[in-house]
């Protein structure tokens, strides 16, 4: 697991741990990242691999801030409206900046 920080956004890398054990471990952390928006890329995911992320992604979610996941193997529409999957870190990082700006707004 490889961590980088930039201003309020953390990103976390899936480096050479299965998905299971990746989502153990940031679930394990994830109290260091409570204050931050969260972007996770993963290297091998599928749709099936993906629960205790979903979850993980909606506790965070509840602390106002944005969990966006990063794989061009998953497709947005396989999942939910609130667990945002991306192509790109580009993307991920647009995204972000896009919830920002409406809690900026207030909504």
């Amino acid at each position: 697991m490889t961590i980088e920080q930039h201003n309020s956004t953390t990103i976390i890398i899936q480096d050479k741990t299965t998905i299971s054990e990746f989502s153990t471990k940031l679930s394990v952390l994830h109290e260091r990242f409570k204050d931050s928006d969260l972007i996770v890329q993963l290297k091998n995911a599928t749709t099936t691999s993906l629960d205790s992320l979903i979850s993980l992604s909606s506790t965070h979610r509840l602390l106002n801030r944005s969990f966006v996941i990063v794989s061009s193997q998953l497709n947005q529409d396989d999942f939910e409206d609130d667990f945002i999957v991306v192509p790109t870190l580009l993307e991920a990082h647009d995204y972000i900046e896009m919830e920002l700006i409406q809690r900026d707004l207030g909504f």
